[in-house]
């Protein structure tokens, strides 16, 4: 197990959330942000499987064919936009990506910039967020709105920058 630097890794990540979130005003987001992964089960699962290079979720996912430390975390983390999963109302349409306050849709932008930060240390550009998420954007379900507003981001950042972003976002999406 390397709980030790999984545990540098987490705390990393969180600094750098929070330091978003306070830029944004979002000062309770910043301090809450991910602090399930100090439980057990996730903390645990992320020990065990830490790599340094990528999520340790998926790690788990390859071994056992699930995360449980996913499983339990996006339940608790209304960043996530697993979070907002839910039964759908539409005919013929067995679930539905909820729409996100915005509030969590920023938050869910701030995560995604730390962990490429995080994962991909000194060769980071404001690209790497955007390029990770249009891997799988065909695979998730999320709101139309909220994958536009969060894919908007993205390319904010990617074509104008860290500090341009935070600053489009403090004064046109959370104002």
């Amino acid at each position: 197990m390397n709980w030790y630097e999984h545990l540098k890794t987490i705390n990393h990540h969180k600094k750098l959330v929070m330091e978003m979130c306070f830029k944004l005003g979002l000062y309770k987001q910043g301090l809450l942000h991910d602090l399930s992964k100090y439980s057990p089960v996730e903390f645990l699962v992320g020990a065990k499987y830490y790599q340094g290079t990528r999520s340790p979720n998926n790690a788990e996912r390859e071994d056992k064919g699930y995360s449980s430390a996913w499983l339990h975390h996006k339940g608790r983390n209304k960043h996530h936009l697993e979070y907002w999963i839910d039964y759908s109302l539409d005919e013929g349409t067995k679930m539905s990506g909820m729409k996100m306050p915005k509030k969590y849709v920023v938050e869910m932008f701030c995560d995604r910039v730390a962990a490429s930060k995080n994962y991909r240390r000194e060769l980071y550009t404001d690209a790497d967020p955007y390029e990770y998420y249009r891997k799988s954007a065909d695979k998730y379900i999320i709101h139309p709105e909220t994958a536009a507003l969060l894919e908007k981001l993205l390319k904010i950042l990617r074509d104008n920058g860290e500090e341009k972003t935070l600053l489009y976002i403090k004064y046109k999406i959370l104002k």
